[in-house]
Order: C-alpha cells, then sequence, then structure tokens
C-alpha cells in the first residue's frame, strides 16, 4: 500500500479544491454574461462575490501577462495548467 506524506497530501488537496473554485467562477461567470442568473438575487451575488476574491487575486496577475483577446479571458485556462504543473511538481519531488 502507497503511504503519501500529510503534509504532500495537504497541499495537494488545497490546489484540487482551489480548481474546484476556479470552475465555479468561470461557470458563474458565464451564466452571469448569458443572462441566466440575476445578480440582484442575494444568494447568486454572495456567491459571485465569494468566487471573485478568491480567485481575482492569483487571475489578476496572469490577466497581465495576456494579450488583450476582447471577451475572452484565458486566465482560468492557465492558472488550471499553473495548478496541474504544481501538483504534478509535488508528487514527483516531493512524495
Amino acid at each position: 500500500m502507497y503511504s503519501i506524506n500529510p503534509i504532500v497530501w495537504l497541499l495537494l488537496t488545497i490546489l484540487e479544491l482551489y480548481s474546484y473554485i476556479v470552475l465555479g467562477y468561470v461557470i458563474m461567470s458565464w451564466l452571469i454574461a448569458f443572462n441566466v442568473t440575476n445578480t440582484q438575487n442575494r444568494f447568486v451575488y454572495l456567491v459571485n462575490d465569494f468566487l471573485n476574491r478568491a480567485t481575482e487575486p492569483v487571475l489578476r496577475p496572469i490577466r497581465r501577462f495576456l494579450p488583450n483577446l476582447g471577451g475572452i479571458d484565458l486566465s482560468p485556462i492557465v492558472l488550471f495548467l499553473l495548478i496541474t504543473f504544481l501538483q504534478r511538481l509535488i508528487v514527483h519531488y516531493i512524495a
């Protein structure tokens, strides 16, 4: 049976949970952009506010380096790639 260091497990779990938060941010932004959800609804507003506050500090520096493509935001894709790279780096070199 393969045992993993608890600290490595915690780091991998945090990165995976953050990737789910980024995915929620992407889905919520699509729902708002296509007028599927109403941001006047208190619950939708709170969820959107949480997702924005959790992802903006990480996505903002990525957006500075990406070219402006109009309405298309590729920063979440770059962030997913970075999270996957970090997870594999941790597994390969630390675990």
